[in-house]
């Protein structure tokens, strides 16, 4: 058993953390907070908490006491019956008028003040049986007495494979950079902002202001002066949507609803906690601006709006780009979007994919990118703010995610699924209350090239037309392999309702836009993104894209598309185009490594 030299700072963690599991610890069932124990980098150790439910039983009856006569020892099987699955290390002792501790799992260090061994008594663990929740613990009696004690477990507090690292500290304390506008300002050269006395502007062609935030890649825009909240737009646009039926006010439009709608059909919905992270009343200017790049200057707040989530006006787009051009600027990422800011009462503001601006009926289908405000007190905790490296929130940094449900994750969060080069799928929602819903991140690929495919004789999907029977057969036969098939739903309903142009996209799934009752629908095992769902405007530029079908018909002869540029076209259902599958994964798919980024994606089993 390896020694090892504890700090008297950690000294005090610990007996902390083992009184509050000695008090928590009863017979029979328990539950109580895990103290998880694990390596990181540095080989410093961080602790992270969870609940965990146990069983101890004794021998198979349903009691932790065990009794020994004098001058004897005896062998007792323990077993700790795991109702959770959660995998953990564990450490015995027993308990008698005052708790006593065994040496099982950790080295008691002279000054930690914890109470003596009971003379004459030796509690060892012997061996394992079948699973790492059976152990055999023998108890040595040489006390001249009887003996008769509780016994009790500590769970994840084995350091018998730790090692002290090299700074002498056993225990890493986890410190924050500071909040997320100071760490950002600081860190980027001043050449690179740009201070208009209200907010100061991240500016330029490659600024590393990247944030990582449930699920999703962000660009920090600006910091305002007075209140230090950080305005946030995503890198990527997210869905394709129109953005009204023809008026270009942001208040009452589709596309405001689709930001702040609160269910799983929309963009706060599938926030982390966004009452913790984001300014929730936040105002967005969606004043009328007609004027052109470059002379465009702040808005008057003539027309405010206030709502948790936005888009950017163009005075903030046009700031973004200062020192060099549009073009070359951070935040054009080559597909087009919409801003909030009319350009007159008939044609909203879209941001083209070199940059420049197209005045657009607010009928069309465009790409979002929705932007929010962090609050203040946001802190960073980690990275550099680099795209491979970009900046970690506290409380969105989560590590030692094995064993979690991938049902309890975040929409755009990635993990590995299927074989070959199709292996990376997004987190679109758990729609289904149960699951995970999931997509590919981009179309299917044959050898490097998308595969394209007639979508059937009509527009209405099901499993048995085209599209539909190379989904539900070629696709889990190819692409998807034995396991990873296994942890697909057997059934998923699919809604297939018309969305015309100008309409609103809840009609994709609903009845009506008030969402009293659900359209028509069909089932099957694997199927497509609805117009308006999360993660159908997933693109990475628009080189090398194709165009790829939704569910969704645009009228009795197009479908819904959605374009290498990030607008939605309509695909008459003749023609060949990309396929990007979606499935709902079961209940209890687990994460066993990873941490949801594009550079370190979940991995799963059933």
């Amino acid at each position: 058993m390896k020694k090892l030299l504890l700090e008297t700072s950690f000294s005090k963690i610990y007996m902390i953390v083992m009184i509050i599991i000695t008090l928590l610890i009863l017979g029979g069932y328990f539950s109580y907070a895990m103290f998880t124990v694990s390596k990181e980098k540095g080989n410093a150790i961080s602790i992270v908490t969870g609940n965990l439910e146990y069983k101890l039983t004794v021998d198979g009856e349903d009691s932790n006491k065990l009794t020994v006569e004098s001058n004897s020892s005896k062998e007792f099987i323990i077993t700790l019956s795991n109702p959770n699955n959660i995998k953990a290390r564990f450490n015995f002792y027993y308990i008698g008028e005052e708790p006593s501790y065994t040496k099982i799992g950790y080295i008691v260090e002279e000054g930690m003040n914890i109470p003596p061994l009971e003379v004459g008594t030796t509690l060892e663990k012997v061996n394992s049986i079948g699973s790492s929740n059976t152990y055999i613990v023998r108890v040595i009696n040489n006390s001249g007495s009887p003996i008769e004690f509780t016994l009790g477990v500590n769970v994840g507090l084995d350091y018998n494979d730790l090692s002290l690292p090299s700074n002498g500290h056993l225990l890493e304390e986890i410190t924050d950079k500071g909040e997320v506008g100071t760490v950002v300002l600081d860190d980027i050269s001043k050449d690179s902002l740009h201070d208009d006395g209200t907010d100061t502007f991240i500016t330029g062609q490659y600024p590393n202001n990247y944030i990582w935030y449930s699920g999703k890649l962000w660009r920090a825009v600006s910091v305002n002066n007075e209140t230090n909240t950080v305005k946030l737009v995503t890198q990527w646009n997210i869905s394709a949507i129109s953005y009204s039926s023809g008026s270009t006010a942001f208040e009452g439009s589709y596309m405001e609803s689709w930001l702040n709608d609160t269910t799983v059909d929309g963009f706060l919905g599938n926030l982390r906690e966004p009452e913790k992270f984001i300014v929730m009343d936040s105002k967005w200017d969606a004043t009328e601006d007609n004027r052109s790049l470059g002379e465009i200057t702040r808005p008057d707040g003539t027309t405010l709006v206030t709502d948790a989530v936005g888009l950017l006006n163009m005075y903030e787009y046009q700031e973004s780009y200062r020192g060099t051009i549009c073009e070359n600027g951070y935040l054009n990422n080559g597909l087009y979007w919409w801003t909030i800011t009319p350009y007159s009462s008939s044609a909203g503001i879209r941001i083209n994919n070199y940059g420049n601006i197209n005045n657009i009926s607010s009928s069309n289908a465009d790409g979002v990118r929705p932007s929010i405000n962090l609050k203040s007190n946001i802190k960073i905790i980690d990275g550099n703010g680099t795209e491979e490296d970009p900046y970690r929130l506290e409380g969105d940094n989560d590590t030692n995610l094995s064993g979690t449900l991938l049902k309890d994750r975040y929409s755009g969060e990635y993990l590995t699924f299927g074989t070959g080069e199709n292996t990376l799928y997004r987190i679109v929602s758990h729609e289904n209350g149960i699951g995970t819903k999931i997509t590919s991140v981009e179309p299917l690929k044959d050898s490097g090239t998308f595969k394209e495919i007639v979508f059937g004789n009509n527009i209405t999907f099901s499993s048995t037309n085209t599209i539909g029977t190379f989904l539900n057969g070629n696709y889990l036969s190819s692409y998807v392999d034995d396991d990873y098939a296994n942890m697909i739903e057997d059934t998923t309903t699919w809604f297939i309702g018309i969305v015309g142009e100008g309409s609103s996209y809840r009609l994709a799934k609903y009845k009506d836009i008030n969402m009293t009752s659900y359209t028509t629908s069909t089932e099957s095992k694997v199927g497509l993104l609805r117009m308006g769902e999360l993660m159908s405007g997933q693109f990475y530029r628009y080189e090398n894209n194709t165009f790829y079908w939704t569910l969704t018909p645009y009228d009795s002869t197009y479908l819904h598309g959605l374009g290498p540029y990030g607008v939605s076209p309509n695909l008459g259902y003749l023609g060949n185009y990309g396929v990007k599958p979606s499935l709902n994964l079961k209940s209890n798919v687990v994460i066993t490594s990873g941490d949801g980024t594009k550079q370190n994606p979940f991995q799963i089993e059933l």
